[in-house]
Parts: structure tokens; C-alpha cells; sequence
């Protein structure tokens, strides 16, 4: 911005597990801000997006005005900038550089750059950056890392047989329970006296559905909020996904409970 100084008030930089195409893909997921980072962001708006980056109105905290985001990419420098464009913070940018290290670790740089901040401010503006930055790189990193694992796990058929689970009645006294089976979770609950098996990966982007407590019978994905019913496994959010087919419980004559895998 003509006339208007610009200081860089703070340099954050780390190792993050990831390659630089997934961190390029994570950058892009604008709708994980008020699902994985709820403790940052209240809500988002989109306006655009496409391979170049998106735009969006994003809330910091609930009541707080809104402001107007922008991501762009540049891939083949490696790099990207988020700059507010509207509302609070209006004129700031982020820039990000990406350095390859591994096959799947990666040096991470950011420079926040600010307008018109004197330097007392500008040392406290930059701390909070590092700090909120912190916390969300160590957010999207263990959301990259399950990913990752999970989409190798997911490239394996589930093979056909039996799981046990022991005494049915002491089953029940450990519910809600998460057992992994061929790598991938499921978790049983019990539900008006019924015992229901449900996907643990969310079908959206794979997030973490075993450990998230149930509304009813509702689960809500942390990540980006993608809602589901345990008992049919289908959307209540109108996105039109679906939970995996769940293996079903059997109890034998002597009480002991078995996992089957779904045909």
C-alpha cells in the first residue's frame, strides 16, 4: 500500500512431517478453520476458490467482526501468502516458504508483515502470531500424519473373517470401545440398549470419528464438521456422504462377542 509502512513483526519457522504437495493441499482446505482450528476461527465464508488458492469472510471468535481472507499459491516457488484484504488486520500478510527436506518432511518459513504498527505493538503482535501459529501447524501436522497413514491403510481390502471381543457383558461395561481392525478403527456404543458399530474415518477427508463424543446418535467430524448417524451411517448434513459399512456384532451361545465383517 502506497505511503504505508510495512514491518515484519515476526518469523516463525519449524519441520513439519509432510511434503510440500500435502502441505500445498492442506493450505487449500479452507474449510477445516472453525472444524480443526474451533479454538482460532468461529466461522468461514467462502467467496472463491480453485486451484490458485480461495478467498473468504473468516470470524476469529464468536462476535468478533469478520474479515476478508485471501490465499494464493505459488507452486512453483514453493511458497504462499495469506492476506486480509478487509475488516481488522486489513493490509497484513503471511508469507510461507516451503523447503523440501525429505520425501515426506518439509522446513516450513513465515514472515508476518504488518501495516502501520509502532514497535511496541509490534512485539506483542508478533508473539501472538508465533503462538497462534504454533498451535495450528501442530493441528494441521497430526491431521496431515492420520491422513497419510490412513490413506495407505485404506489402499488394503479389509480382509473377510472374525474379530473377538470376549465376554459380551464385559464388552458392554467398557463402552464406547474403539477396535482396530486391518488398520482401520471402528468403535461400538451402545444405544437404546442396542449395540452399534460404527466407522471411526470420516468419509469426507478421513478424520478422527472414534474418539468424538456421539449427540444421541450423531457423530460430528472435528475436522470440518461433516455430520453422520452411527445407526445407518448417513449424512445429517445434507453433504451427501456416508460412513463405511460397519462389521456387525454376533454373540455366541456362551456369551462371547465377535466383530464380522460386512459383505
Amino acid at each position: 500500500m502506497r505511503g504505508t509502512r510495512i514491518t515484519t513483526v515476526a518469523v516463525y519457522e519449524r519441520r513439519i512431517r509432510a511434503s510440500v504437495e500435502r502441505i500445498f493441499e492442506n493450505a487449500l482446505d479452507w474449510e477445516r478453520l472453525p472444524g480443526l482450528h474451533r479454538d482460532s476461527f468461529a466461522s468461514v465464508r467462502r467467496t472463491d476458490s480453485g486451484d490458485w488458492g480461495w478467498s473468504a469472510w473468516v470470524r476469529g471468535a464468536p462476535g468478533a467482526r469478520e474479515m476478508a481472507l485471501q490465499l494464493v499459491i505459488d507452486r512453483a516457488g514453493r511458497s504462499y501468502v495469506i492476506a486480509t484484504i478487509e475488516g481488522p488486520g486489513k493490509g497484513s500478510e503471511i508469507h510461507t516458504s516451503l523447503v523440501p527436506k525429505a520425501d515426506d518432511e518439509t522446513q516450513i518459513r513465515m514472515e508476518f508483515r504488518v501495516p502501520d504498527v509502532s514497535p511496541e505493538r509490534a512485539a506483542a503482535l508478533g508473539e501472538a502470531y508465533r503462538t497462534l501459529y504454533a498451535r495450528m501447524w501442530d493441528e494441521d501436522e497430526a491431521m496431515m500424519l492420520r491422513r497419510a497413514r490412513l490413506q495407505a491403510v485404506l489402499r488394503v481390502p479389509v480382509p473377510q473373517g472374525r474379530l473377538e471381543l470376549g465376554p459380551v457383558t464385559e464388552l458392554r461395561s467398557k463402552l464406547p470401545q474403539v477396535v482396530e481392525w486391518a488398520g482401520r478403527p471402528w468403535r461400538i456404543v451402545e444405544l437404546d440398549g442396542a449395540l452399534v458399530v460404527h466407522a471411526g474415518i470420516c468419509p469426507h477427508a478421513l478424520g478422527p470419528l472414534e474418539t468424538t463424543p456421539l449427540e444421541g446418535s450423531v457423530v460430528e467430524c472435528p475436522w470440518h464438521r461433516y455430520r453422520f448417524d452411527v445407526r445407518t451411517g448417513k449424512s445429517c448434513d445434507g453433504r451427501g456422504l456416508r460412513l463405511a459399512s460397519a462389521p456387525r456384532i454376533e454373540v455366541a451361545p456362551d456369551g462371547r462377542a465377535q466383530l464380522v465383517q460386512a459383505r
